[in-house]
């Protein structure tokens, strides 16, 4: 029987299991260690339990990890992935952040079996998401259309739309990607219109604090300019607030050591929209995305995450 080398904690959902796989297998080609030796230990969540409201009315995005956070601090496992944009800014005071894996494409996938793109809906068309977000970003560029509760996982939000329940969705492309569901995309959709989620597209893996034969284990998989505009990204997000309950898309690249990063806040009605930009060294990433932030904060209403 091969020794355990390491325990994986994931939820159990299709995605999940994709992006734990994922990482097993650069741990398995960075170290040379075989299938068997690293565990993949799945823990069911409330988050996925809940499947008749949207998370934002539940409690927001920490449905999706306190159970793995449990585990993680009992030492039931060693490491634990996340989707990173389901991942709360603040994290239990044992619990940190190791890194991300390399980034997967960050944009929203559009899909609808009739209509090429959210311009060619005809007007009282129905769109089903589970993301204020991605509803709001939808309203702002067509209020004419309505914006309905899509919640499950990805084939389950697929088959309805095939079926006709809905007239379209949206979707990570990154998740299609993992799941081998890529040809199910209609069309993606420019980042300009719709700013993706705060570490839309990355795999977060979660250590316990001061655990240091976990993370030289993980250090060879961890993209170093993935992690950096995940920081930035996250940054902002933390300033705001930011959790299911806020329609809130940020995005950062980097290049050459240098950090670019936009971000947006919008009323859940898609009625009003405060954008910002901001840059500069890489190695400021936490602080280039905090001044963002504030500088929202300083202009946006206190109101505006208010549907009236």
């Amino acid at each position: 029987m091969t020794a355990t080398w390491l325990r994986i904690g994931t939820r159990g959902s299709p995605l999940a299991l994709a992006q734990a796989h994922e990482t097993r297998r650069r741990l398995m080609q960075a170290h040379g260690v075989v299938e068997d030796a690293i565990a993949i230990v799945v823990i069911k969540t409330t988050g996925d339990m809940i499947q008749d409201r949207a998370l934002s009315e539940a409690g927001g995005k920490g449905l999706f990890t306190k159970e793995l956070d449990a585990a993680q601090i009992r030492g039931d496992i060693d490491i634990a992935v996340h989707s990173g944009k389901d991942l709360p800014t603040i994290l239990p005071n044992e619990l940190e952040v190791a890194g991300f894996l390399p980034r997967e494409d960050v944009r929203d996938a559009w899909i609808s079996v009739k209509y090429p793109s959210p311009a060619d809906l005809p007007p009282g068309a129905v769109v089903g998401t589970a993301s204020l977000r991605r509803g709001a970003m939808l309203k702002r560029l067509r209020p004419d259309v309505a914006v309905a509760l899509l919640r499950g996982n990805v084939g389950t939000r697929l088959d309805k739309v095939k079926a006709g329940e809905f007239d379209a969705t949206l979707l990570a492309l990154a998740g299609l990607r993992r799941l081998g569901l890529a040809d199910r995309a209609t069309s993606a959709l420019d980042t300009r219109d719709f700013l993706p989620a705060v570490a839309q597209g990355a795999i977060g893996v979660t250590t316990r604090v001061g655990d240091a034969a976990t993370m030289a284990k993980l250090a060879p998989i961890l993209h170093a300019d993935s992690t950096i505009a995940v920081t930035a990204e996250r940054a902002f997000l933390r300033v705001l607030d930011g959790s299911c309950r806020t329609p809130i898309g940020g995005h950062a690249t980097v290049s050459g050591g240098v950090l670019a990063f936009r971000g947006m806040v919008l009323k859940p009605d898609g009625s009003q929209a405060f954008e910002c930009d901001a840059g500069g060294d890489a190695g400021q990433a936490a602080a280039i995305g905090e001044a963002a932030g504030h500088d929202l904060l300083r202009r946006m209403p206190a109101n505006l995450f208010t549907t009236t």
